[in-house]
């Protein structure tokens, strides 16, 4: 194979030595950004989309951390609305619409049901949804609607029969947050980027008190790579501040301190159960836990998504695992609002994410609710860009608010904006984004899109490991979309890992030998057997 890229109807190949070639010419680009989660990625496609040259690197796989580990809920935030951030409600309903429809093959509508168990519940709560309704104006997915008890069973039968009183019925969006991921990376190699993921960004190179370029590590071989960039780009979610501590006296002001923190992480916790707790097509919502968060059960590719928590958490870690209370909590909260409550030994699959949330000079560090969910972009003395904060929802708008700061800080030429706005990312340009009345929640290859065809040309499109995976995806995930290991290939181009971690240790043996045979290396299986054990509540330590 070789690397290419593409005109319109051609897919690019993602080789790993023919990247890598690329990277050793020496080019000076316009634009370099570190991390390949929602927003360097979104950043990345409207840069290239503009014109300019661009190169992105990630030093592991392309959402490894938060973005592959959201609540799969493309959203306005009714949370937000309740605490009178109006201007960010009325910008992510905004965004939502956009997103469902450049991405109709990974992104639907999905309707909530609120249930009720106190007479005010639904007029309350009722009211402010439809306030919700309102800012979304045309962009709204599907009406509210009061229920009365009868209607609430009939749409949530699985909900705690006893006390119910009604509810409220409203629509947001769900998404599959890895394979987005995947489709803005394809979508900007499309357009010239050069993105690379396990290539790491070591430090800044500086020259006469300006960031010029990144020192890089190739992760698999170890080499050392210089990249050259007008504007470098710090993208790296709740990992900012590492590079950020390298940015020099330029960021430090006098030298002597240490650049403050601008990132508060705090821990979000899901558990996937099966159906049976949850059957239907309606998402059940909570608005205000014991915790004061809301809490999510969230019917998703053949499974149920319980979620979520807001913890506060000191250290980084790429692989964070639940406390005990967390997991706790979600499992009373849920017995709450379920006929059949769940059990540690109904979970399937337990994951953790950690939001960037940006962090008030001022902040104490006891609480991550009461942050910033908005997204913050800062300029260094040296030039260096960081963007942290926000949310999957709009990450297209934080794309755009990044290179315009660019822009006013002269660190690239200001050129035309909007290009994004509708915009097919890839597979979805024959795909026609899907109404309230015509949504499916059954797993299937519908997330390939436009690719579908491909990926059936690929030998093994009939030898189906299992159910939602055949050997044809894995050898498309290794040649189109960028997959170097076992992990990539069941975590984040299929899900597996995610929904069943069982199902995918057992998956794993496979998995690997028709990596080896696409890449030629060792694709890490034993290390995916250690991670996928750490998914199952078994085997996480108590804390």
């Amino acid at each position: 194979m070789s690397d290419t890229t593409t005109t319109a109807g051609a897919v690019a190949t993602t080789e790993r030595q023919g990247l890598l070639a690329r990277l050793r010419q020496g080019t000076t680009y316009d634009v370099a950004i570190v991390g390949g989660g929602a927003t360097g990625l979104g950043v990345a496609l409207d840069a290239a989309l503009r014109g300019f040259s661009v190169v992105l690197v990630e030093s592991h796989d392309f959402a490894k951390g938060t973005s592959s580990r959201a609540t799969k809920l493309v959203h306005g935030g009714v949370r937000y609305l309740a605490q009178g951030n109006i201007a960010l409600v009325r910008e992510a309903l905004r965004e939502r619409t956009t997103l469902l429809n450049n991405a109709p093959h990974l992104a639907q509508p999905l309707a909530f049901v609120m249930p009720s168990y106190k007479w005010w519940e639904t007029p309350f709560y009722g009211a402010g949804l439809t306030a919700y309704d309102l800012l979304a104006g045309k962009a709204a997915l599907g009406p509210t609607r009061f229920l009365s008890r009868s209607r609430a069973q009939a749409l949530l039968p699985n909900a705690r029969a006893d006390g119910l009183c009604g509810g409220v019925q409203y629509w947001d969006g769900q998404f599959n947050d890895a394979r987005l991921a995947l489709a803005l990376a394809r979508s900007a190699a499309d357009r010239g980027a050069l993105l690379v993921n396990y290539c790491r960004a070591d430090d800044l190179i500086s020259e006469a008190g300006k960031v010029v370029g990144l020192r890089c590590t190739d992760v698999e071989s170890g080499q050392a790579l210089e990249l050259r960039a007008r504007c470098v780009i710090n993208a790296a979610g709740v990992w900012v501040d590492d590079l950020r501590q390298k940015d020099g006296d330029a960021n430090r002001g006098d030298g002597r301190h240490p650049t403050r923190p601008m990132v508060a992480p705090s821990q979000g916790v899901h558990m996937v159960v099966d159906r049976e707790f949850l059957a239907g097509d309606n998402a059940l919502m909570v608005p205000k836990t014991a915790d004061g968060r809301v809490l999510f059960a969230v019917p998703w590719l053949g499974k149920v998504i319980l979620g979520t928590t807001d913890t506060p958490r000191s250290d980084l870690a790429r692989e964070p695992e639940p406390f005990d209370e967390e997991v706790a909590f979600i499992l009373s909260e849920a017995a709450r609002y379920l006929h059949k409550a769940p059990t540690r030994a109904d979970v399937r699959s337990v994951w953790v994410g950690l939001r960037p949330l940006v962090k008030p000079q001022d902040d104490d560090g006891a609480s991550t609710k009461g942050l910033s969910r908005e997204h913050t972009v800062l300029v260094s003395r040296s030039g260096l860009v960081t963007v942290t904060g926000g949310k999957w929802t709009t990450y297209r708008a934080m794309a755009e608010d990044v290179l315009q700061t660019c822009f006013d800080k002269a660190l690239l030429p200001a050129r035309a904006g909007g290009v994004t706005r509708h915009f097919k990312l890839a597979g979805a340009a024959g795909q026609t984004p899907a109404s309230a009345t015509s949504i499916s929640l059954a797993p299937g290859p519908h997330s390939y899109g436009d690719d579908q065809a491909l990926v059936q040309s690929l030998p093994g499109a009939e030898h189906w490991l299992a159910p939602g995976l055949s050997e044809a995806m894995v050898r498309f995930a290794a040649r189109f979309e960028y997959a170097r290991t076992v992990e990539d290939m069941l975590a984040r181009r299929s899900r597996i890992l995610f929904l069943d971690a069982r199902q995918a240790m057992a998956l794993g043996p496979q998995v690997a030998q028709i990596l080896r045979e696409e890449t030629g290396r060792d694709p890490g299986l034993a290390a995916f057997e250690d991670l996928a054990q750490k998914y199952l509540l078994d085997f996480s330590p108590s804390r």
